[in-house]
């Protein structure tokens, strides 16, 4: 090991697979930049040194609760200058998968929400409608519960923004969206279309924006490596959210990190030794 400007780098080797420093690296948030919203150590300083070297870095989030704009500011914090062309969310996703003027009823908070209008959905607050949207959110009750079953009941499609069954924060794993959403898909007894990582909403949405994807970095293999196979990428685990060291991989990874400071510093040493 040695050190460099992202602190310890491994030095590249026969059995170490080049990392890529061009193109685009398509980059998880949570489990990767933050955990419950507070910057895991290093980021700032990780994504800057990959913009240095001419890496464009896109923040891709099956968490549909933030806004874009909470995100940026999230960011800002974690000293990630950023704008809305550099995040792509499960929201957008699943805002694609509803026509303008679609009545929608949402069990979702604002990032979600906010996608929709954007899209020029109608968001009610009782049915019949033409979708119901599920996403993260606090604000899940019983009551809301039997709404969105029944409005699926009776003929709204229902559409997931992402299907992660937990959440990671610095104390620990919280229910994520598909814990939500496999509650509504029980009580109305039908099946959802997921727009999030690593369903085709989410593929054509990256595609459409970035087609030159280089790595995907992420912590959860079920979501951020099947969208490095669907994108044709190299998919680079860290360590620092879901998943930790012995877990089960599958898929398996092409490179493993702690987390994001280290996985550049591998980088960047291998660009050295070459």
């Amino acid at each position: 090991m040695e050190r460099g400007e992202c602190g310890p780098v491994e030095r590249s080797d026969a059995t170490s697979p080049a990392l890529p420093l061009e193109g685009a690296w398509i980059v998880d948030l949570d489990g990767v930049v933050w955990l419950g919203g507070q910057p895991i150590q290093g980021v700032g300083e990780a994504v800057g040194l990959l913009r240095d070297h001419g890496v464009r870095v896109v923040f891709a989030t099956n968490n549909s609760a933030p806004t874009v704009d909470e995100l940026i500011e999230r960011m800002s914090r974690a000293d990630i200058p950023a704008g809305p062309a550099d995040i792509i969310t499960s929201a957008q996703a699943a805002a694609a998968l509803v026509r303008p003027g679609e009545s929608v009823l949402t069990l979702a908070d604002g990032g979600a929400r906010e996608a929709l209008v954007a899209r020029g959905a109608r968001l009610v607050d009782e049915g019949p409608v033409d979708a119901v949207v599920v996403g993260w959110t606090h604000d899940f009750t019983f009551d809301r519960l039997a709404q969105a079953a029944d409005a699926v009941r009776a003929g709204a499609r229902l559409i997931g923004t992402n299907e992660d069954p937990t959440h990671p924060t610095p104390t620990g794993l919280l229910p994520g969206s598909g814990a939500l959403l496999i509650a509504v898909v029980t009580a109305s007894g039908q099946p959802a279309q997921v727009a999030g990582k690593p369903y085709q909403p989410m593929i054509d949405l990256i595609r459409s924006h970035h087609p030159q994807v280089t790595l995907v970095v992420g912590d959860r293999p079920s979501t951020d490596g099947l969208l490095a196979r669907a994108l044709g990428a190299p998919f680079a685990l860290v360590l620092s959210g879901v998943t930790s060291a012995g877990d089960p991989v599958d898929p398996p990874a092409d490179a493993t990190a702690p987390d994001l400071r280290a996985l550049v510093g591998r980088a960047l040493g291998q660009r050295a030794a070459n």
